[in-house]
């Protein structure tokens, strides 16, 4: 049986927890679906907080501003994520202060040319989420990238120049104009958009459809 192609985009934002637990459960999913999908992942940039400083923000009173959430309120969202991450296989930590995360995006376009976009992703999400690193910081960014077989020096080298930023900017605006005003937005084959981190039965239901109609 021939694999049936499928094209995912998966727009997200390193700081968000539901796109750790979305990428999880639709990699998860494609692996239920074995040799049947021939699928192509392609990361792209949304900021949660693009308008960051350095040194990021205590995610208490970050989150309680933005969203009117009392610490209470907060801390049971935050056991809920824990329990939905361990679900489908992704282990939460307790994060401390929420980042601007533009620089990891650029990171994340040079890593797409390069072919580890997706490690990459995996690899940030885990040194945020998971450890508590700052995905700002350019050191912890060129670890994730050594990790994944990135070349190092490069990975500098974009970092410290303006590599790649009008291109990351360009795509925050086209997702935007295409209504996407929350990730992580998963589109498939440019036509079908499944919205938050989704259990692995959804994501593997819907694509099921997906390839079906597709034949």
């Amino acid at each position: 049986m021939t694999a049936q192609p499928l094209e995912i985009d998966f727009v997200s934002d390193v700081a968000c927890p539901w796109c750790a637990i979305g990428l999880s459960s639709l990699q998860q999913a494609l692996a239920r679906l074995g040799s049947a999908v021939d699928a192509r992942i392609v990361m792209h940039p949304f900021e949660l907080n693009p308008g960051m400083a350095p040194g990021g923000e205590d995610v208490i009173e970050y989150l309680g501003k933005k969203y009117g959430r009392t610490p209470s309120e907060i801390a049971e969202t935050q056991a809920m994520i824990r329990e939905r991450g361990a679900a489908v296989g992704f282990q939460f930590g307790l994060r401390g202060r929420v980042y601007n995360t533009f620089d990891a995006h650029r990171l994340l376009h040079w890593a797409g040319i390069e072919g580890k976009q997706v490690p990459l992703k995996l690899a940030l999400l885990q040194a945020y989420h998971t450890d508590g690193k700052d995905p700002s910081d350019h050191s912890v960014l060129i670890d994730a990238a050594r990790s994944v077989g990135l070349d190092a020096g490069q990975a500098r080298e974009v970092l410290e120049s303006e590599k790649f930023a009008n291109e990351v900017r360009a795509e925050e605006q086209e997702y935007q104009a295409m209504g996407i005003q929350s990730v992580p937005a998963i589109i498939f084959n440019r036509r079908y958009l499944v919205s938050g981190g989704q259990p692995v039965e959804a994501f593997e239901q819907a694509i099921k459809q997906i390839v079906s109609e597709a034949k």
